[in-house]
């Protein structure tokens, strides 16, 4: 079963979604760590897409959706735009660069393609689809105890 939230592009919405990731992944028994990696990706993507395609316009909203089956979570965030965003077609900085130049941005999608199993990205008419799948080992709060 899916679960899904839809935010206007506001940065302060991000928390909803950060709070909404977690709870999913906390209803299903995945590991504290693997939560926060995966919040820190979701709320990434979707920032990206909040501040550089829609310019903080709370007149736009973007939807997040998630699945699980057999383990595999897969977060798709959704958003209407007319122009397209490929992250497969994304080309990093170089980091020395970026250390040089002390830039405070650019290297969000590093971060997600490292946390995540695998990106997706879709164009149906004017939404922008992006997917990322990530797949966690069953996780027992009581091992250790």
């Amino acid at each position: 079963m899916a679960k899904r939230i839809q935010i206007p592009c506001l940065k302060n919405n991000l928390k909803k979604v950060r709070d909404f990731v977690e709870s999913f992944l906390k209803d299903h028994n995945v590991s504290a760590m693997d939560i926060q990696l995966m919040v820190l990706a979701v709320d990434e993507l979707c920032a990206n897409v909040i501040i550089h395609s829609h310019n903080c316009n709370p007149r736009d909203h973007i939807e997040v959706s998630v699945t699980n089956k057999d383990n595999n979570f897969v977060f798709e965030i959704r958003d209407s735009h007319d122009a397209p965003f490929n992250y497969e077609d994304y080309k990093a900085p170089e980091m020395q660069e970026v250390i040089k130049e002390r830039r405070g941005s650019g290297m969000g999608l590093i971060l997600v393609r490292n946390i995540v199993d695998e990106i997706q990205y879709e164009r149906d008419g004017t939404n922008n689809i992006c997917r990322v799948s990530k797949r966690f080992s069953p996780y027992d709060d009581k091992i250790g105890e």
